[in-house]
């Protein structure tokens, strides 16, 4: 399978197991899950044709690791704008994570925090280095640090999905920090 196609695929995975399963006539159960023959189905009746052995390649290679196989189902890790109930256990952050965006934007955090906007949670980085590659998506990245051992400390939730992604409901102003 070419990086092409594997980034199409990527892309459309993404979008139907996080915002649009509906879109495919797939039903996620309450956990994000929905049976692999049941998607691969959707996907060629709906005129993406895909293999199971082209499914476990996007799977396999994803640098993000968007997604999850367990037999024989498959969901997104994180991201979801549908409602899903993950089941991830509350977890104790590092001293600090990180958050990727762009400056034409600053203000508005600044003045609010981080906010889910259209997902459930705020996503946040175990390092810089990943932070930089998610603002870099959207222009010239500006890197946030956030104070989540404070955070945690006040009494606010974080969650860490199984690709290293950290959730929380939203981060308020006073535990950001821009990194130049």
């Amino acid at each position: 399978m070419d990086e092409r196609r594997t980034v199409k695929v990527s892309k459309y995975l993404s979008k139907h197991l996080r915002h649009q399963p509906e879109r495919i006539g797939i039903r996620l159960d309450p956990h994000g899950w929905v049976a692999v023959d049941e998607l691969l189905r959707a996907c060629n009746q709906r005129g993406m044709a895909l293999t199971r052995e082209e499914l476990d390649h996007v799977v396999a290679v994803s640098d993000k690791q968007r997604f999850a196989v367990e037999g024989d189902r498959i969901r997104a890790n994180q991201g979801h704008s549908v409602t899903v109930d993950l089941d991830l256990p509350p977890a104790e952050p590092p001293a600090y994570l990180y958050h990727g965006t762009v400056a034409k934007v600053l203000a508005a955090i600044r003045a609010e925090g981080l906010r889910p906007m259209n997902r459930h949670h705020v996503h946040l980085s175990p390092d810089r280095e990943t932070a930089v590659r998610v603002g870099a998506r959207r222009g010239v990245p500006v890197v946030l640090s956030v104070d989540a051992g404070a955070m945690h400390r006040a009494g606010h939730l974080f969650h860490v999905s199984a690709n290293d992604v950290w959730l929380t409901d939203a981060v308020p102003p006073r535990f950001l920090r821009v990194r130049d």
